[in-house]
């Protein structure tokens, strides 16, 4: 029996490590650092698939693993997606279990002797996870966020994508061009032809994202390249180096006082909202 349509699924997703591989490699550093990628599964669109936000999740995790030494995890892949219910496929849990979740995984970590955790994440929806970074104070792991805000814009200016981050809120520029230069295969005909803006997104957590786009798409995806999500791969890969720096440190500025987070900043720039509970730019 066979189901209708075409499915396909994507190779690579996983980490294919050894645990002597692991073990070797924490041989070699004064701190062990863990990668989690964090995404979702929900609508983006007619031309993107439903695991967009685990892709470019998971894209930005292995380039920072194929440069700093760190240990690759497999993703998260169902996250805080409620605001996208009103479209078919999408699928969420709640934040108090994703924020149940990441805590499990890092005291698993700490408990194999991995105390440093960094979070990638690839939905802006995610909010907890900068809770579970604010409170990781005293709980014996260090934890960190990646990408912020800031850590997007500077991408965004060095990739040359046009769109603002204020616009580019789903399914446009930044996602499209990634998934054209890693899975180009999974990019469906369409996105040429989709823009749509919706830059006043103010009731945004109340009304979802039905409320301001009918196609499910905000941003400006025609305007997507290959070129451009290689660069942007390349600038964030670039920008963890500052973060890795500080989660490896021998002493967190605020350690004396046990609030030492991780980057000293909560907000998330991702691919899908480019922000966090503090400011809402992109979902």
């Amino acid at each position: 029996m066979s189901g209708s349509g075409t499915r396909s699924t994507v190779s690579g997703l996983l980490p294919v490590d050894t645990t002597e591989d692991v073990r070797a490699r924490g041989a070699g550093v004064s701190r062990q650092v863990a990668v989690l990628p964090v995404g979702s599964f929900e609508q983006h669109g007619a031309f993107l698939p439903l695991a967009t936000d685990t892709l470019v999740a998971c894209a930005i995790a292995r380039e920072i693993a194929a440069t700093y030494p760190v240990h690759l995890l497999p993703p998260v892949t169902m996250s805080c997606s409620h605001e996208h219910a009103a479209w078919p496929g999408t699928v969420s849990i709640s934040s108090v279990t994703l924020h149940a979740v990441v805590r499990d995984i890092a005291d698993s970590l700490r408990r194999s002797g991995v105390d440093t955790l960094v979070l990638v994440n690839g939905h802006g929806g995610n909010y907890v996870l900068g809770n579970v970074v604010q409170e990781s104070a005293g709980s014996g792991t260090r934890m960190a966020l990646f990408p912020a805000m800031e850590d997007w814009e500077t991408a965004r200016e060095r990739a040359g994508v046009e769109t603002s981050l204020l616009s580019d809120m789903h399914a446009g520029e930044i996602e499209t061009s990634i998934l054209l230069h890693t899975h180009p295969e999974l990019v469906r005909p369409g996105y040429e032809t989709s823009d749509f803006l919706a830059d006043d997104r103010r009731h945004l957590l109340t009304l979802g994202m039905s409320a301001y786009t009918e196609s499910g798409v905000i941003g400006r995806p025609s305007m997507a390249g290959a070129g451009k999500g290689k660069e942007l791969l390349a600038a964030l890969t670039e920008a963890f180096g500052a973060y890795f720096s500080l989660v490896t440190s021998a002493k967190l500025p605020l350690d004396d006082e046990n609030a030492g987070t991780g980057t000293g900043t909560t907000e998330t720039g991702t691919t899908e909202t480019g922000t966090s509970a503090v400011v809402d730019r992109r979902h």
